[in-house]
């Protein structure tokens, strides 16, 4: 039971006390006295005004009836009773709620005769047609009066204050000669006290009518030192909600009346703020107070306390029960809230806490309080502190009521104890107490959680057959119990109840199919189904698609086709948005195959296919390999009149780049770029970079990097790292730095490869400064690997410095890895191309003893290195050697043997070369030629290099890049 709602029983009405209003209006009672007040003076008794006023005063205080007297009878009626410590109406509320009306002060106090006229005037006036009370008993207050037309008496209800938002307590029917002869007994020599009695009456009928003659008692110096009058306008203008001119009226009570502000003035409108919830203003009120230095009562803090517990504002209760206990208040219901608002939110040490403070507190619990405490321990399960707490009712010679036991009952079935449950069920009914419907429905609830089938049908049955109702929880419990347990039959039972009371198909559907699937047994639920009304859920398109979708997420798509050919209802839009789920569902449970004869089934526009399905379906036959299938699904798109966007795009883009035909992908972008409306998300930009890196297309990517910048897309670590990876080699270098800077900045870390493109860029720039601090960054976040190694090793190599170069190959050996082939080849085309032979034979000798296996580029580094030198014997070597372990010279390497022949003095060998290599199908490239060329312009072959040139420019090749 997540809350308790308790009406403290009251006891007999106490004998009424007489006295002068301004005596009983200025009672302060603490505790839970009980007053009643009446006066024979007046028309008509006082009685609840003042116990009205006095519950805002100070104390707890209840009414117990309004005494009439009229033609010599005095009859009580029953108003209002305790409840929280807030007065509240014990009888419907209902009535409209008069407009709030205050008249301007006259210019001086000798014209009040004829203020006090006019006021007389407007208020027989503004009421005419009301008729005279006639006193009676029956509830709602009936009154008879004659009928305009006749002599027939017709029955009114008397106007009253609702407790909704826009009503106000119970009001008191006033005719126009009642008010006439009210205000006849008002002059200028009357007493204060005489005046707040006729204030006290008119403001239990009207507002507005009380307001004005506040008014004219301002007007006429009834106010000085009347903290009394205040209070009544105050409380009426609090109802009006016009908080500025309450506001106003306090200033003025002190600045003008030399009143001195005290908690009923502001009690009143704090009861104001509880009745409609107004918590903002409650609360405003309640700092001014604290702030003005004055002492709340009782009632201020029981006002607020039980606002702050129906509104669930945990903090500003916290706050007024930290000032109560400071202020040495001790209010009861204060306690119970703060018990309940933390037991509700789940903060049970919090909630025993405050139940230690009121023990330490010594204030002595009322039934509510320890129903509260009773409450707070059974949902923690903690049941012998429950246990105990019923012993300390039965020692203070409290009746158990069936709240206590049904809140036991509660307890011991959250924790599954069902025994102590029925024997607290058999308590209660030993006691002469009858079960009501939350104790069959705590039994139920506890038997489900408890996994007992028999009991929990058994209670259920007995719920149904004391005439009470089981609850949704009572259902879900039920369903969720006969799914475990396989009974059919039950189910069958228990979805006909649901439809009896009222429960929507859908959510009968939805919990169905919730407990059935749950525990694989969801084949079971069509034959549950058709065994009630099947047949109205196929009318029902949202329970049909919960139904449906339940199916294929349980893999029975067969079932689901069943329904879906099987469906009443037609709603295209519907049915193809329910299509797409399904064909989704089956996409992320990696079932495609039944997606792909989901979506045979549907339904297809051959002029107006659905985007979205279609775009789901390509990617299903993508992730199938069916790349026929996916593109003859795009090709139907765009035949169609279909307008694809930016997801589509995405989704073609990345079949084609899974297919492995980047160049078609590129195709693609470029038809999208033509429709200018369309932005790219970041994940489109990804795919965009991706493809146009492997497709080389430099351009490309600098175009796209400089739109990224331009849509603002925001750049996470994944955009960082792959527009530095492919758009590395497309954009400036200084470029680039920024981008790298702003990404470190921005806190994101670089990968490997991000690094390793950095390196190579910055050792190719010659930047050698950045590039070292980058392989330091890397060494550093352990993201250094041997291609990092190898990238750094070469450029340092390429720019000749050999320190710095043998440096980075012993890291790389301290790091674990050995001298890579790649390694060994930079450094001996380093030391060859700068002549240092003697190290490069080193190097050749540490290959050997390393066991590396030369590769191509070893062989042509050799071949350039020796055919530089002139060593053409070197050369036949190495050539021999590379053909002994099956390697053939590639184009690079007769590049390098026709520029070593020329060098040799050799042309008619380099000749020999180019026809070997036609001989081969190696096609000779623009180096080819020119080595040729000026091999033979070396050798003074003139007239063949001539025509070796004009053959070069007949074949193209002049044209193509080096």
């Amino acid at each position: 039971m997540a809350a308790l709602r308790i009406c403290t029983p009251g006891g007999g009405a106490p004998e009424a006390r007489r006295g002068s209003l301004a005596a009983a209006g200025s009672a302060v009672q603490h505790g839970p006295d009980l007053i009643g007040f009446s006066s024979w003076v007046l028309p008509i008794s006082a009685g609840y005004a003042v116990d009205r006023r006095h519950a805002a005063a100070g104390g707890v205080a209840a009414c117990h009836g309004l005494s009439c007297a009229d033609s010599g009878r005095r009859k009580n009626h029953p108003r209002a009773s305790l409840v929280n410590g807030v007065v509240s109406s014990l009888e419907d509320s209902s009535g409209g709620e008069p407009a709030l009306c205050v008249s301007d002060s006259p210019e001086d106090a000798s014209s009040s005769g004829k203020v006090l006229s006019d006021l007389r005037r407007d208020m027989v006036d503004g009421i005419s047609g009301i008729p005279r009370i006639s006193a009676g008993k029956k509830k709602g207050m009936k009154f008879r009066r004659r009928g305009q037309g006749g002599n027939r008496l017709t029955r009114r209800s008397a106007p009253r204050r609702a407790s909704g938002k826009s009503g106000q307590d119970q009001r008191i029917l006033l005719s126009e000669d009642d008010i006439a002869a009210i205000l006849s007994s008002v002059t200028h020599e009357s007493s204060i006290e005489e005046c707040n009695s006729v204030l006290i009456r008119l403001e239990k009928h009207s507002d507005k009518t009380a307001l004005g003659f506040f008014e004219w008692m301002k007007a006429n110096g009834k106010l000085k030192g009347n903290a009394e009058a205040y209070h009544l306008a105050l409380q009426a203008i609090a109802w009006k909600e016009d908080w500025e001119a309450a506001g106003q009226l306090l200033h003025e009570m002190v600045a003008d009346s030399g009143c001195a502000l005290d908690a009923q003035a502001f009690n009143g409108l704090i009861y104001v703020c509880a009745k409609r919830r107004l918590v903002d203003w409650g609360t405003k009120w309640f700092h001014m107070m604290l702030e003005r230095d004055v002492q709340p009562n009782v009632s201020t803090v029981g006002m607020l306390m039980g606002l702050y517990q129906r509104i669930g504002n945990l903090p500003e209760a916290e706050f007024t029960f930290a000032k109560m206990r400071k202020c040495g208040i001790k209010c009861v219901n204060a306690y119970s809230a703060m018990v309940t608002l933390y037991a509700r939110l789940g903060h049970f040490a919090k909630s025993e806490e405050v139940i230690t403070l009121m023990n330490n507190d010594e204030v002595v619990p009322n039934m509510e309080n320890w129903l509260v405490r009773l409450n707070a321990y059974c949902q923690q399960g903690k049941m012998e502190e429950a246990e105990l707490v019923l012993k300390s009712l039965v020692d203070e010679g409290i009746a158990l009521n069936v709240v206590a036991y049904n809140t036991v009952i509660t307890g011991y079935g959250k924790v599954s104890d069902m025994q102590k449950a029925m024997e607290v069920f058999d308590r209660l009914k030993s006691a002469g107490l009858a079960p009501d419907e939350t104790t069959y429905r705590s039994m139920i609830e506890g038997f489900g959680r408890a996994d007992k089938y028999k009991q929990a049908i058994l209670y259920y049955r007995k719920l149904r057959n004391s005439g009470f109702k089981p609850n949704a929880s009572n259902f879900y419990t039920m369903i969720n119990l006969l799914a475990r347990h396989d009974d059919s039959e039950g189910a069958t039972e228990i979805l006909e109840d649901m439809r009896a009371a009222g429960c929507q198909c859908s959510s009968i559907v939805t919990v169905l199919v919730r407990a059935y699937g749950s525990v694989g047994r969801m084949h079971k639920v069509l034959q549950i189904l058709k065994a009630c009304f099947y047949k109205k859920i196929l009318f029902d398109a949202t329970s049909c698609s919960i139904l449906v979708t339940g199916f294929v997420q349980n893999s029975l798509v067969e079932e689901a086709m069943r329904v879906l050919r099987e469906k009443k209802w037609k709603d295209s839009d519907f049915e193809d948005n329910l299509y797409h789920i399904l064909i989704c569902s089956c996409k992320e449970a990696g079932c495609c195959d039944d997606a792909v004869r989901i979506y045979n089934q549907m339904p297809k526009s051959a002029t107006h296919p659905n985007l979205r399905i279609c775009c789901s379906m390509i990617d299903v036959f993508s992730i199938m390999e069916r790349f026929t299938d996916a593109e003859a699904l795009y090709l139907e798109l765009k035949a169609s009149s279909c307008v694809l966007d930016m997801i589509a795009y995405s989704v073609i883009v990345r079949m084609y780049t899974k297919a492995g035909r980047p160049e078609d992908a590129c195709l693609v972008l470029e038809d999208m770029e033509k429709q200018k409306e369309i932005v790219p998300d970041k994940y489109l930009f990804l795919d965009m970079l991706r493809t146009y890196q492997k497709c080389g297309l430099l351009e490309k990517l600098s175009d796209t990097y400089y739109w990224i910048l331009k849509s603002q897309v925001e750049l996470d670590e994944a955009m960082y790292n792959c527009i530095i990876n492919c758009c590395g080699r497309a954009i400036p270098v200084d470029e680039l730095s920024r981008i790298f800077d702003e990404m470190i900045q921005q806190g994101h870390l670089a990968n490997t490869v991000t690094l390793n493109v950095l390196l190579d860029i910055y050792g190719k720039a010659g930047l050698f400064n950045k590039a070292e601090k980058v392989f330091l960054m890397a060494r550093k976040q352990g993201m250094a690997d041997i291609i990092s190694y190898n990238t750094i090793i070469a450029a340092h190599a390429k720019n000749g410095d050999f320190r710095s170069m043998i440096y980075f190959v012993q890291r790389m050996q301290e790091a674990g890895f050995p001298v890579s082939l790649e390694a060994y080849n930079c450094m001996l085309d380093a030391y060859g191309k700068a002549g240092q032979l003697e190290e490069f034979a080193a190097v050749l000798q540490k290959m050997e003893r390393a066991g590396c296996e030369f590769d191509h580029y070893t062989y042509n580094i050799m071949i350039n290195i020796y055919g530089r030198k002139g060593w053409i014997e070197g050369v036949a070597n190495v050539l021999a050697e590379l053909k002994s372990r099956g390697g053939e010279p590639d184009l690079y390497s007769y590049n390098t043997l026709i520029k070593a022949y020329g060098i040799a003095g050799m042309p008619e060998d380099a000749v020999k070369l180019m026809q070997e290599m036609r001989i081969k199908g190696i096609a000779a490239d623009r180096v080819t030629y020119t080595n040729l060329i000026a091999a033979l312009q070396r050798n003074e072959n003139f007239l063949e290099a001539v025509k070796w040139s004009l053959w070069m420019k007949q074949t193209g090749v002049a044209a193509t890049r080096t």
